[in-house]
């Protein structure tokens, strides 16, 4: 029940969130249940919103899954960070956890894990920001299908996109890895807004997590450098 109290006030952005994708998923040309399907399988707000997008624009499936994967390769990273925290669970719990590992769920629960002395029940945190989380997005996906264009664009829902991730960021620039990530992603996706596919947003996420990585590397080797003198 922690776990779904922590991300409770996430569900600010998310429901938005979901309800523009299940209306620009009407307008892509998807129909109900290839929207519902695609909610339930690949279950990441931004990958499916560029998913439609590229969709919209007629790119070839390839590029398109190429793209999604691309996205999609930061769980890759919250799964290194978290692993040690789960390394004691069955492979059973590990597939779950791994499913429901979302943005916000991430944020939620590392944060409670670097704060939290570890005990052998801190998957449970994870397990109810995640179906937290998944209900709401399935939810509002539906709400979005139904309700179509009945939700008139001057409400500017797509505000609370960019709301919830900031909400989850802003918390960590507080630490300069994650601040130079920030920045050159940020920078760079900006510089690169004329490219086509959205490949701005790819060379920016990849350019910021290696703007991140190496800074921290090096933050680390100047830290024990000192140490060692």
């Amino acid at each position: 029940m922690l776990g779904v109290k922590h991300e409770a006030p996430l569900l600010v952005g998310v429901i938005p969130f979901g309800l523009i994708f299940g209306v620009l998923g009407i307008e892509a040309g998807l129909t109900p249940l290839q929207i519902i399907l695609m909610s339930v399988i690949i279950f990441g707000g931004v990958s499916q919103i560029i998913f439609l997008d590229l969709v919209a624009t007629g790119v070839n499936p390839f590029l398109i899954s190429s793209t999604v994967g691309v996205i999609n390769l930061r769980h890759a990273l919250y799964s290194a960070r978290i692993a040690p925290f789960f390394s004691q669970l069955s492979l059973g719990w590990k597939i779950i956890l791994s499913y429901l590992l979302t943005d916000e769920a991430y944020a939620m629960t590392i944060r409670r894990f670097e704060t939290l002395p570890h005990n052998a029940f801190m998957h449970y945190h994870m397990l109810g920001t995640g179906l937290c989380l998944w209900i709401s997005w399935q939810i509002t996906t539906v709400l979005g299908i139904l309700l179509g264009a009945a939700i008139p664009p001057s409400l500017g829902l797509g505000f609370a996109i960019a709301l919830t991730f900031m909400t989850i960021i802003i918390p960590y620039c507080t630490q300069f890895p994650h601040l130079i990530a920030v920045l050159v992603s940020a920078s760079i996706a900006i510089f690169t807004y004329a490219l086509p596919w959205k490949l701005n947003l790819i060379i920016a996420a990849i350019a910021g997590m290696l703007a991140g990585y190496l800074t921290e590397s090096l933050t680390k080797s100047i830290a024990k450098n000192r140490g060692e003198v």
